[in-house]
């Protein structure tokens, strides 16, 4: 893990986080430490952002300035950031970055640019509130040659650097020729990265939840 440097969250990011909080104490405990498995670290792949956009808050699905909605599924994830004693670590900063509905990433190196939802924000950040919790409304990811479904992640965390990982969707066919989520040889790592996304979780109609608790060694 490296140092970290995030950004500050800008204004509707705040606004955003203290909105969604009610929603994510719905969320249950966290498991105990003795069933937590540090969350493997995975590639940052080539789509990082060079950039980031003027709107980078929790919510990628609607960009300020833009009337309409992005394409896809809408999935609300959400969890804990915590260490291997079940402990939460206040003042991480979450980012997440991901593909489009088209399977294009808002990155200059991605094909396909002439395509691209601009009604989808591409990447989002947030911060955790004191009991390491957070909250992102995004769309389903989908996948693209060569890749199963998934959704980087970037967490930032105080006195201690940068983790970065990725969050596979349960049920997909293609998981299992996945090369970066198969490389994972640990079986209780591997699943802990695999999310199931149910409708029955979600606190917007016609949407998916899936919880996705980040576990980060000390």
């Amino acid at each position: 893990m490296t140092d970290p440097s995030p950004a500050a969250l800008n204004r509707r990011s705040v606004l955003l986080h203290a909105g969604a909080a009610l929603a994510v104490a719905a969320t249950p405990t966290i498991v105990t430490a003795a069933e937590l498995v540090a969350t493997p670290g995975q590639t940052e792949g080539p789509f990082y952002p060079v950039e980031f956009p003027p709107d980078m808050d929790g919510d990628l699905v609607r960009v300020t300035g833009q009337a309409a909605r992005a394409l896809g599924q809408v999935i609300h994830v959400s969890g804990h950031v915590v260490d291997l004693r079940g402990q939460p670590r206040p003042g991480s900063v979450v980012e997440i970055w991901q593909c489009d509905a088209n399977g294009i990433y808002r990155h200059p190196r991605a094909g396909g640019q002439g395509r691209i939802d601009h009604a989808f924000q591409g990447y989002g950040r947030t911060q955790v509130d004191e009991q390491g919790r957070y909250r992102f409304r995004t769309i389903r990811p989908v996948p693209y040659p060569g890749r199963t479904p998934h959704i980087h992640f970037a967490v930032h965390v105080p006195g201690q650097g940068r983790l970065v990982t990725q969050m596979y969707v349960e049920g997909e066919p293609l998981n299992a020729r996945d090369g970066v989520l198969n490389g994972i040889r640990d079986p209780n790592a591997r699943r802990s990265v695999i999310v199931p996304l149910l409708a029955t979780q979600s606190p917007e109609p016609g949407a998916l939840h899936g919880r996705f608790d980040i576990v980060v060694a000390a």
